[in-house]
């Protein structure tokens, strides 16, 4: 097993907002396993912040495509992060 760590921050953007995207991620990233956090931005798109295992955040910005039923992605922007210190679990933040 691979145990190199990496974190993320994801933006996605398209249709992620009143479709029950966060609340789908939240679920998604607990079962693999990942910490940090997802949150709506003013501007209708949704930033994820992913920590864990390399494999595991690359799988979760797969599924970040697709979204729950009535989500629509047209782009994610992933940014990479030096250092990072998560939450032991993941949340959805205000």
């Amino acid at each position: 097993m691979d145990d190199r760590k990496r974190a993320v921050q994801a933006r996605v953007h398209g249709t992620v907002q009143g479709v029950g995207y966060r609340i789908w991620a939240q679920g998604q990233a607990t079962a693999l396993g990942l910490a940090g956090w997802v949150r709506n931005e003013r501007d209708g798109s949704v930033t994820a912040w992913l920590a864990g295992h390399d494999a595991a955040v690359s799988t979760m910005i797969e599924r970040l495509w697709q979204g729950p039923a009535g989500a629509s992605v047209s782009r994610i922007d992933v940014d990479e992060l030096e250092t990072w210190t998560a939450p032991g679990d993941f949340r959805i933040v205000a």
